[in-house]
């Protein structure tokens, strides 16, 4: 267990204490969805900077085709390199914790929010783990699709249909097992 950040800190209420805090895995990293989307964001992008340069480069191309091809480079460039660091971004400045009444997740961009899952009436707790040591815990069913979006955190409004869940902690195992011990005792 780490020490709890300060945002943990602020969260606690009166007579709670942390029996688990942390952070999901940090840095840049690919995930099991980036096998079809790497792909994908190579030929989008490289098929929008294709267009810009052919646009731009034509003496007799209209202003409006050099325009019309700028937002789909800017979505291309995001694909391709920067969402690897937003997320990672996003990541850094998550924290979680398991505290004796309640799951706390602190995260945000830009400015943070607290989402506060309380141990008596969480229902539904899955666990999955890859082979190097960190996992992710989904508590609840989020949406009945979220599988399908799990490698596009770094996209705006994702996280609402994730739902909550401790993304790519190490040991997360231990963590799972000591949320249930957690809630049988609360």
């Amino acid at each position: 267990m780490n020490l709890p950040s300060e945002s943990i800190k602020k969260a606690l209420g009166p007579g709670e204490r942390v029996l688990w805090s942390g952070q999901p895995r940090q840095g840049v990293y690919l995930r099991s969805a980036d096998i079809m989307f790497v792909p994908f964001s190579v030929l989008w992008g490289g098929f929008a900077i294709f267009w810009e340069y052919s646009v731009v480069t034509l003496p007799s191309a209209p202003l409006f085709m050099a325009l019309f091809g700028i937002p789909f480079v800017a979505v291309g460039l995001y694909l391709i390199v920067g969402r690897f660091f937003i997320e990672a971004r996003q990541r850094a400045n998550t924290h979680y914790a398991v505290t004796s009444q309640r799951i706390i997740i602190v995260s945000g961009l830009f400015s943070q929010g607290v989402k506060s899952l309380n141990l008596r009436t969480l229902s539904d707790l899955s666990l999955t783990e890859n082979g190097s040591n960190y996992g992710s815990i989904f508590f609840g069913g989020g949406s009945p699709f979220s599988f399908m979006f799990r490698g596009f955190s770094s996209w705006p409004g994702m996280g609402s249909q994730l739902g909550p869940h401790f993304d790519q902690i190490q040991g997360a195992r231990s963590v799972y097992e000591m949320i249930r011990n957690a809630q049988q005792a609360a």
